[in-house]
């Protein structure tokens, strides 16, 4: 078999075969295919898309492609929970220690950011000596003692997806839909899960920005998943303003340790529960994910799993580490009521302070990003600040002021933002 048969294949909109795909799977497994004909392919696949059965069949060959958990011996049911991406989403955060301390047991596998959505791995490798690099014995082990571990993406769990999830975020084919299921679900598999709660994003800070997007994908991750045996749960929830408080890797975990302390209350913890509330559902247990923050339950089980995971668990009792050397606050220039926050101006802004990558080498500084004060539907004041910039340097900072000024549009009537949650998957969708 030939590399440049399948991407010649592909670029004329042809059919590739499980055994094709498994053997581009484990040449990006291996390396055995190089990194500029992998693009060649991803861009051809962006262009002509896979059909139903090539993104079931790449699912399940990325899954092969090395190692899967067996997570036989540990109570069940084994939950997994993932999000597309969002600007500011730190819900796993918050929501892996809400369904360990309601009786669930969690692995969990995640990566690196894609563009200006961030990701969770680069965001827990803001907190000093917390290990995202957990071998498939250690998650197990950890999982059993306090039931949930989390790691990136180790080179024996679904190595496929690992190279080409880079890849995709250099080549411009991240908005890919059988991409985005075939990346998603292969982890999922790989980890071992048996219920899948799947939270999709929509909006300007998503890569799904209509809902008819949003609905196909969570659509099509849903019956992916049910082919592959899994129990799956898909959401649709709002990424037309960044979710919660704060968008950067530190300022994040930051936010999600307020949440867990019961210290806030906002649109993120709503979603949160939520989602917890769905996972729960899912796996046939009744708790309340509230009491599990409330009764500081959640907090403990967080706790624990920093330190587990060689975390610097001081981090839960002060803001004193990972700081900016610059802050600067942006105000707003007249008086109003919030229309509109653009999700993707914060994200690109993020990442122009050096909170995310551009090219898939860059390194990542785990303490700029921004602080956005209003929410959509805020009365504000002239001279009210409406943005907090973190910045490694006053150039840096004054750059970002001049693109957030952009962001917040205002009315001179009353606004009313759409919900949190905006609905679920519609099975009559196709891709």
């Amino acid at each position: 078999m030939n590399i440049l048969d399948l991407i010649a294949k592909k670029r004329d909109n042809g059919i590739l075969s499980a055994e094709e795909l498994a053997f581009i799977a484990n040449g990006a497994a291996d390396q055995s295919i190089p990194d500029y004909q992998l693009a060649a392919w991803l861009m051809a696949t962006y262009l002509n898309g896979l059909d139903d059965q090539e993104t079931a069949d790449l699912t399940l060959a990325m899954a092969d492609s090395g190692e899967r958990i067996d997570l036989a011996g540990l109570p069940k049911p084994w939950v997994d929970k993932h999000s597309t991406g969002g600007v500011g989403d730190k819900t796993t955060i918050v929501l892996l220690p809400i369904l360990a301390a309601c009786g669930l047991t969690v692995v969990k596998m995640s990566g690196p950011g894609l563009g200006k959505t961030g990701g969770t791995i680069d965001k827990l490798a803001s907190v000093p000596g917390f290990n995202t690099n957990l071998s498939p014995e250690q998650m197990k082990a950890q999982a059993k003692e306090i039931g949930l571990a989390l790691t990136g993406q180790t080179p024996s769990l679904a190595p496929a997806d690992k190279t080409l999830y880079a890849l995709r975020d250099v080549t411009a084919t991240v908005p890919c839909l059988p991409l985005i299921v075939s990346s998603i679900l292969s982890k999922k598999i790989a980890g071992g899960a048996d219920v899948v709660v799947l939270d999709v994003k929509c909006g300007s800070g998503a890569f799904m920005e209509t809902l008819d997007d949003a609905s196909r994908l969570a659509s099509k991750l849903r019956e992916v998943g049910e082919k592959a045996g899994l129990t799956m749960r898909t959401v649709i929830t709002d990424m037309d303003q960044p979710l919660g408080r704060t968008a950067g890797n530190a300022l994040e975990i930051k936010e999600a340790i307020q949440i867990l302390k019961n210290k806030e209350t906002s649109r993120f913890s709503e979603l949160c529960i939520q989602l917890a509330k769905t996972a729960l559902e899912a796996a046939g247990v009744v708790a309340d994910p509230a009491f599990a923050i409330a009764s500081g339950a959640a907090l403990i089980k967080a706790k624990q799993w920093f330190a587990a995971q060689g975390a610097d668990i001081s981090v839960f009792d002060n803001e004193d580490w990972q700081v900016a050397p610059v802050q600067l606050e942006v105000f707003a220039t007249e008086s109003g009521f919030v229309k509109s926050i653009s999700a993707d101006i914060i994200g690109e802004t993020v990442v122009d302070l050096g909170g995310g990558r551009r090219i898939k080498t860059d390194t990542i500084d785990p303490t700029v990003g921004i602080e956005t004060l209003v929410h959509i539907g805020d009365k504000v004041d002239q001279g009210q600040p409406i943005f907090r910039i973190h910045a490694s340097t006053e150039e840096s900072a004054a750059n970002a002021s001049e693109k957030l000024a952009l962001a917040v549009k205002l009315s001179t009537t009353e606004v009313i933002a759409r919900p949190i949650l905006m609905g679920s998957s519609q099975p009559e969708f196709k891709l």
